[in-house]
């Protein structure tokens, strides 16, 4: 039978021993307080206890620290693989790489694209990077977590591209809440609004592929929405904002954008020319 370690057992520890459990894997669990259980799976007395249970050995913690902190409880990572499913930085990626290494493991990082609830379900995807020999090896047992796409064998790559989703999931959820609160100052029915926003939206993102195209040729010119025309616009949106008794705070940010944009002699470009603007 094969076997894993889950070290972490908040809300998505928990989900991942679950998995794991669920597909009949001999699982093994550590959490740095006592009290939290999962069913199915044996509870070890120590770090270095739950390590030396499993090759394949998966770490869900707070932050990185928290991770670097259990590295010190391991001992030996001789023939261990740590797969660390910790939100964190391309830069804290690394530096656990290296601590993994010098402990004599092997290492592959994770960004989790899901929340607890969808895990082992459709539509659950996992980034994965590091070590590309480690994530095969047990990529069928990582599979059962989600779809596993390894991104590359910098260990900071999946960390990258999960905060880079990241990044688009909070903007676009900026945008559909401050629309929310608009349609609800008004009186309108905020359910009854909520299916056009979604057909817009969806209409929009299609023209993602194009924009990623603008940004790699790095040819902004348009005769469609420019940044000049969205400059005029802007201002209606705060005064409109104001008259609802609502906050501009979420529009600031693109408006400020548009016009350094502007000022900077890019009015006939279009709004991909921002992604130039975001460089400090």
């Amino acid at each position: 039978m094969t076997s894993v370690t889950v070290i972490g057992l908040g809300l998505m520890g928990r989900a991942l021993a679950g998995a794991f459990v669920n597909a009949g894997l001999r699982t093994t669990v550590w959490n740095r307080s006592a009290g939290k259980e999962v069913e199915g799976a044996r509870r070890a007395e120590s770090v270095a206890a739950a390590v030396g249970a499993s090759s394949l050995v998966v770490v869900c913690v707070v932050n990185n620290d928290a991770v670097l902190g259990v590295l010190e409880q391991a001992g030996s990572l001789e023939g261990r693989v740590l797969v660390n499913l910790t939100n964190g930085t391309p830069a804290q990626a690394r530096e656990v790489a290296a601590r993994v290494a010098e402990l004599g493991g092997r290492y592959v990082d994770g960004g989790i694209m899901a929340v607890p609830q969808v895990i082992a379900g459709p539509g659950a995807l996992v980034l994965y990077s590091g070590s590309r020999e480690a994530f095969e090896e047990h990529s069928a047992t990582l599979e059962v977590l989600a779809e596993a796409r390894f991104m590359g064998e910098d260990a900071g790559a999946a960390a990258l591209y999960d905060l880079a989703l990241l990044s688009g999931m909070y903007g676009m959820f900026g945008g559909i809440y401050h629309a929310f609160a608009m349609v609800r100052a008004s009186g309108g029915d905020v359910r009854e609004f909520a299916p056009m926003l979604t057909a817009w939206l969806a209409a929009m993102m299609a023209g993602t592929p194009e924009a990623a195209e603008e940004v790699v040729s790095g040819e902004y010119t348009t005769e469609v929405s420019a940044l000049a025309m969205n400059q005029l616009a802007m201002p209606n949106f705060f005064e409109a904002s104001k008259e609802l008794g609502l906050r501009g705070d979420v529009l600031a940010p693109i408006r400020d954008m548009i016009d350094r944009a502007v000022e900077a002699g890019h009015g006939a470009d279009s709004l991909t020319r921002l992604v130039d603007m975001i460089k400090e």
